[in-house]
Parts: C-alpha cells; structure tokens; sequence
C-alpha cells in the first residue's frame, strides 16, 4: 500500500460524484477540451458522467462496477487531441478534485488521474521512432 492510500482518508461514492460533475463541468466549457468532448458524448452527458462514476468507483474503491474498455474509445480519437492535452487534462481534474474531495482526498483521486493521464498519452502518442537506440 502507498503512502498516499494510507494517508487518504475515506473516500465515498458521493465524493467520486462530486469530483466527477465539477470536472465534467470545467471540461465541458473549456476551450480546447470542450470540442473534443462534446463531438465525442454529444448533448446529453449523464449517461457518460454515469459511467465515469463507475470507473472512478472500480477505480479507487474497487467496487468493480466499470467493466468497459477505455482505450479503443480514446484511440478513436486521436485525430482531434494532442499529447499536451492531457495537461488541460490533468490541470482541471486536480482543481476539481481538491475543490470537492478536500486536499488529502485529492491525493489519491490525482495520483491515479495522472496514471490514468499517462497510459492514455503513451497508448495513443507513444512513437518507438522517436527513442534513440542504445549505443554499445
């Protein structure tokens, strides 16, 4: 166990809730972020927030209520977002995060986002051209 799931404090479905609709609402009004998501969910966004509830549940309390697979969904849409996008990304989870869990709770809802954040960026970016092979 990290220290940061020792240290986290209780962490609730109506919290994972709460994180999930201020991000989702920052998300939906950005300027990059908002494009994408909205051509991606279209109007109606509670049955995606709905989901997102579950994964942020399986994910952090390990209730296994999202079964789904989010990456080929993602890869999708790799024509519309950028590598730094998952900055925008991370920026606005970690501020909705700290505004509706509380700081020590926001440790663990941010430390998983930026694994989350990574995985997708590698899946999606990572390009083997780009690694300069080893020299003997």
């Amino acid at each position: 166990m990290s220290d940061i799931e020792r240290t986290a404090p209780l962490i609730t479905e109506e919290m994972i809730e709460n994180v999930v609709r201020l991000f989702y609402s920052r998300v939906r009004t950005d300027e990059r972020l908002g494009p994408i998501f909205t051509s991606a969910i279209g109007d109606d966004w509670e049955p995606h927030l709905r989901v997102l509830m579950d994964f942020w549940s399986s994910l952090l309390l390990q209730s296994g209520r999202y079964g789904g697979r989010p990456m080929p969904k993602h890869i999708a849409l790799r024509d519309r977002v950028r590598p730094e996008d998952f900055d925008i990304w991370l920026g606005l989870f970690r501020t909705a995060a700290v505004e509706a869990a509380g700081p020590e709770a926001a440790r663990l809802f941010i430390d998983r986002a930026e694994r989350v954040a990574q995985s997708f960026r590698l899946t999606m970016f990572f390009d083997p051209a780009t690694i300069a092979p080893k020299r003997g």
